[in-house]
C-alpha cells in the first residue's frame, strides 16, 4: 500500500479554504495520512506551496510548515495544532517566515 494522504478541510488539489491563510485565522489545516511502510520509524512533514504567491503567476516554492520525528502510529493532526499538542518527541521546525509552526504569508 502506497503512503496516502488527506485532509478533512479540502479536496485533494482544491483551494485551501481562507480560515487557514493569513487573511484569517492562518491555523493548520487538519491533515490525514495512511500506508506507511512496514518498519517505519517515524515521518516528517513538510507543508509547501509550489507556486506561490499566485499560481496564476507563481514566484517560488514556500514553506510552510515542517514537522519531524511524527511516530507511525500518528494518523491525524487536527486543525490548529501547536508543538504542546505533538507527541512525545515530535517537533515543528522553522518555515519560510522564520517561525516554527504553521503559517501562511504575511
Amino acid at each position: 500500500m502506497a503512503l496516502s494522504r488527506s485532509s478533512l478541510d479540502f479536496a485533494s488539489n482544491g483551494a485551501i479554504p481562507e480560515r487557514f491563510t493569513c487573511q484569517a485565522e492562518d491555523v493548520s489545516p487538519a491533515l490525514e495520512w495512511n500506508g506507511a511502510p512496514a518498519g517505519t520509524v517515524s515521518l516528517a512533514l513538510v507543508v509547501d506551496d509550489p507556486d506561490a504567491p499566485d499560481p496564476a503567476k507563481p514566484q517560488r516554492v514556500r514553506v510552510h510548515w515542517v514537522l519531524y520525528n511524527l511516530p507511525p502510529t500518528v494518523r491525524l493532526l487536527p486543525q490548529g495544532v501547536t508543538n504542546r499538542d505533538l507527541p512525545a518527541g515530535a517537533g515543528m521546525g522553522i518555515n519560510d517566515w522564520r517561525v516554527i509552526g504553521f503559517s501562511s504569508l504575511r
